[in-house]
């Protein structure tokens, strides 16, 4: 129970690995708030996990939605000690050369919206709350966050994004709120191509994708959502407390790929 009497909001806390974070989190005895836009998956999550869940139907690209997330997760459970900004969308590996420009502009729209103003919005709606628990921010990055191919330019140039914010955030909130990322690298999941790319994009079946993703890593995993868990609790508990700044990579190894 490293988590108990925490509470946590989660953004993108219905599906994938934000859908794995929060399962593990209520295990770990965290009341968790979800933020997502589809309002099936919110209901079937709140039917699960009944008063230890508060479901929340937003955009996150859109700052009121954030703060109203926020304001429902206090009015149900009185605190945040923890933001987890884990919403985001995929490019499809869409390659710039392709892309005629009224599309990518209206990709780089779409997708910078959600993976980076998202982020933005989240970490702004709960820093009041934050401090008053001396709390924590996690966002989720990716491997994509350190190199080239996790994904095409928009998807990449997202997720550096999110790296400097972490880090400028780090420096700025500290020392009353810690700020941290978990960068999971190929993960199966429903994570879907954007809609102004999806032309452009081949899209390929589960077991190719998993046999590209076990090729790219040390470890030969396709790795699943889960796999990630255990990095998110710690840096949500409080044995992490001299902890921030930092990206705890989850992706089988990619800094160590050498020339092989």
């Amino acid at each position: 129970m490293m988590l108990k009497d925490k509470v946590v909001l989660i953004t993108g806390g219905a599906s994938g690995i934000g859908e794995a974070v929060t399962r593990r989190f209520i295990q770990e005895g965290a009341k968790v708030s979800i933020m997502g836009r589809s309002k099936e998956k919110l209901v079937k999550m709140k039917e699960e996990f009944g008063t230890d869940i508060l479901t929340y139907q937003g955009d996150v690209s859109k700052y009121e939605d954030n703060d109203q997330a926020v304001q429902a997760t206090i009015n149900q459970f009185g605190k945040l000690d923890v933001f987890i900004a884990n919403a985001g969308v995929f490019d499809g590996f869409a390659k710039f050369a392709d892309v005629p420009p009224h599309a990518l502009s209206e990709a780089y729209d779409f997708l910078l919206n959600i993976n980076v103003k998202g982020s933005f919005f989240g970490a702004k709606a709960a820093l009041e709350e934050l401090e008053k628990t001396n709390g924590n921010i996690i966002f989720s990055v990716s491997g994509a966050s350190f190199y080239p191919d996790g994904g095409g330019v928009w998807y990449t140039a997202s997720k550096h994004a999110q790296i400097g914010l972490m880090r400028q955030l780090a420096f700025e909130l500290a020392p009353h709120i810690r700020v941290n990322a978990v960068a999971p690298g190929g993960t199966l999941t429903e994570l879907s191509v954007i809609p102004p790319l999806s032309p452009f994009v081949k899209i390929i079946d589960n077991n190719t994708k998993a046999s590209n993703i076990k090729k790219r890593n040390p470890l030969q995993l396709a790795q699943l959502p889960e796999d990630h868990v255990a990095a998110y609790v710690l840096l949500a508990s409080d044995e992490s407390r001299a902890i921030t700044g930092e990206v705890i990579s989850s992706d089988g190894g990619l800094s160590v790929r050498g020339l092989g």
